[in-house]
């Protein structure tokens, strides 16, 4: 129901239902001249009382083109009431909702071989889609129709051929269902290594051998593939793996898809060169980044990826957190109406905040010059390493003079007007951002970091949790809603496993251990394997999918897989590595068919196939054990379990199976070593510090 109010001028305004949600996209069109519903059974019983079809709109609040289709179609009175007469509009936030999005996104998908936001998809009173698209103009242009032409061509087939568009309703139906699990029956055993071996090798096959990256534009960060690559090249030996990474890394490093001024990367890069971002920042990405070059930096011991690393953490705990302690969804890409107006520069805007000789030093740098790089502008980046440069000019300090230039260029950023925040908190990107501040605090050895993770888990109990100590998907300005999702809780855990390896804490893996316990029960099939996206409790939909697929996120099969067979063997628990497995069998065929979009889930499976060596370090104290933390984790070691005795071993808690009798010998640091139930004489002291070493 569109109803007029008055602003505090006494103006009249519109304001829709979406006036009374609590998703940021959802409020961006309150005001819209469109009726929009949220996703509800209301929206659905009015369309049938109107006999109307239902107009899906997803989107997210850092999309720009959805603020564009926004601006040109659904502020527009006439296609608004087009829409009010003859739809039911529903609008949904896909951050909220992802089991909505993936359903529609892959009807979208199978209708048009293509993705993308905002989703536009046209739906029955049963929920089924008969037509989608994603955005349209409001005026034919581009090759492609107006908005309005598509509506009135659907109308019309509603009204003079409902027949046609209810079967090919329930044609899509059918075959969404059949996608949403993806395959129906086990393997008898565990995928062999080969289809590991056969990935690796297509990825380094369509690798970018001169700006990295796995194809051509647009390009995206594949984390996921990026982690694979890293942990077969230490499983295997096979350098060229490791310099794949290490390649991709060092181009996105130096594009203009990292934001050089203030940190943090942008969603993706228009071009091939990772130059032109598509500049909306979203915490999965930073998070997931930040934690891959840590392990890059583990990897190689090259510096540069550690500076990575900081600067992203450094802008998510500067600009991301919220009052809470939870993390902030996303950044805008636009601002004052214009894609990247407030990340870029020209050389007059710089020299005016460094003076002429440091700003000209930093154009140069930085490839800022008065013909522009980006539509008569300049997006920074850095043609020629820093590193070069200083050579060049023989500038021994010239990386810390251009750190303090970006610091004063930053505060000089802060007085334009900034791009919107999506200022809510999603359970699964929290735990993301959780994981990679533990990691790094572990590994470069920044105890705030680790501070930041904690305050931020503890919230997440605190606030995101059930009476009956279920999590919650989201939560914003003091209240939590919506029931989580299999990758809440998958993500979450591996989190508060990684917070255990940083801390020493065994809370956390006790609230781990609810998590997992929660998960298999409301979320694995019990009968063929693997894991649902949405809970055996949740809205029925009209289907229930299994995500197997990485897309900008670890796919929930695989990141429920990874961290069940993590708790599996630090609380010493059959059950999770059972139920790690059976997901892995009924991967079988999607690995061998599917693999290229199943980095993580191949991760998973590297580590099933070597998970043989569990670790226990026993310290007298707090205070040695975080000397002792950086001996451990100053090498990536993804098949070692590793758990911390502080003091005397102890005889209960979440540890103890693996733990028991495990304590400090001689006063010193002792090291226990189990592979393949077999454990070795403890070593103490000096030689458990060089075992470390070369281990």
């Amino acid at each position: 129901m569109v109803v007029f109010a008055y602003d505090f001028l006494g103006a009249c305004v519109i304001v829709n239902r979406l006036a009374k949600s609590l998703s940021p996209y959802l409020l961006q069109h309150q005001n819209n001249p469109v009726d929009w519903f949220p996703w509800g059974e209301e929206a659905f019983q009015k369309a049938r009382q109107s006999d109307v079809p239902v107009f899906l709109s997803i989107g997210y609040a850092a999309c720009h083109w959805c603020h564009v289709m926004e601006h040109e179609s659904f502020e527009n009175p006439s296609i608004a009431a087009y829409l009010n007469d003859h739809f039911v509009s529903i609008k949904v936030d896909r951050e909220e909702r992802p089991d909505l999005d993936q359903i529609y996104m892959n009807a979208l998908q199978l209708m048009t071989g293509r993705g993308g936001w905002p989703m536009s998809v046209f739906l029955n009173h049963d929920k089924q889609p008969f037509y989608a698209g994603t955005y349209w103009p409001a005026a034919a242009k581009f090759g492609m129709p107006g908005f309005p032409q598509v509506l009135d061509a659907l109308s019309h087939a509603w009204k003079n051929r409902r027949s046609e568009v209810e079967g090919h309703a329930t044609q899509v139906t059918s075959s969404l269902g059949q996608l949403a699990i993806g395959v129906d029956a086990p393997a008898s055993t565990l995928p062999a290594e080969s289809v590991i071996v056969d990935a690796t090798a297509h990825l380094l096959e369509v690798l970018d051998p001169t700006d990295g990256g796995f194809g051509g534009a647009p390009k995206f960060p594949h984390a996921t593939d990026l982690d694979l690559l890293l942990r077969r090249g230490l499983t295997t030996g096979n350098a060229k793996l490791i310099a794949a990474a290490e390649l991709t890394l060092d181009a996105m490093a130096r594009g203009g898809i990292r934001d050089h001024i203030g940190g943090g990367f942008a969603r993706y890069s228009v071009d091939g060169k990772w130059l032109v971002p598509h500049f909306e920042k979203m915490l999965y990405d930073n998070a997931l980044l930040a934690e891959i070059y840590v392990r890059a930096f583990q990897v190689t011991g090259h510096d540069r990826h550690a500076l990575v690393a900081k600067e992203i953490l450094d802008y998510l705990e500067r600009e991301m957190i919220d009052p809470s302690g939870g993390f902030h969804c996303s950044e805008d890409a636009d601002s004052e109406g214009v894609e990247g107006k407030y990340y870029v520069w020209t050389p007059q805007e710089v020299i005016e905040v460094l003076g002429h000789e440091r700003g000209e030093r930093f154009c140069r740098v930085y490839d800022i010059c008065e013909t522009g790089n980006f539509e008569g502008a300049n997006i920074p980046n850095l043609p020629k390493s820093i590193a070069a440069w200083a050579e060049a000019w023989s500038e021994p300090d010239l990386a810390s003079d251009l750190a303090l230039d970006c610091q004063r260029l930053r505060d000089a950023r802060l007085g334009r007007v900034r791009p919107g925040r999506d200022d809510k908190i999603v359970a699964a990107w929290n735990a993301l951002a959780i994981r990679a501040f533990a990691v790094a605090g572990a590994v470069l050895n920044c105890p705030r970091y680790i501070e930041v993770a904690e305050t931020s888990a503890t919230f997440m109990f605190d606030h995101m949790m059930s009476e009956d100590g279920r999590l919650y998907h989201a939560f914003r300005q003091g209240q939590s809603h919506l029931d989580a999702y299999v990758d809440d809780y998958a993500y979450t855990i591996d989190a508060l496993l990684a917070l255990f390896e940083a801390s020493g804490r065994a809370r956390w893996v006790g609230r781990a251990t609810q998590l997992a316990d929660d998960m298999i029960a409301h979320f694995e099939d019990s009968d063929a394997g693997g894991f649902f996206y949405t809970a055996d409790d949740a809205e029925k939909l009209i289907a229930r999918t299994k995500d197997w697929h990485d897309g900008s996120l670890v796919s929930g099969n695989a990141a429920a897989t990874m961290a069940l067979l993590k708790l599996s063997r630090l609380i010493g628990s059959d059950a999770y590595r059972e139920a790690a497995q059976r997901t892995l069998k009924l991967a079988d065929s999607i690995l061998k068919t599917q693999a290229a979009a199943c980095g993580a889930l191949l991760s998973a499976l590297d580590r099933c196939l070597h998970d043989e060596e569990q670790w226990v370090l026993a310290v007298p104290d707090l205070e040695t054990m975080h000397e002792w933390r950086v001996r451990f984790v100053g090498r990536f070691r993804p098949h070692v379990t590793l758990s911390w005795v502080i003091g005397q071993a102890p005889e209960s808690g979440p540890v103890a199976s693996l733990n028991r009798k495990r304590s400090v010998m001689d006063g010193e640091p002792t090291l226990y070593r189990c592979r393949n139930f077999t454990c070795d004489r403890p070593v103490i002291g000096a030689e458990a510090a060089e075992l470390l070493g070369q281990a």
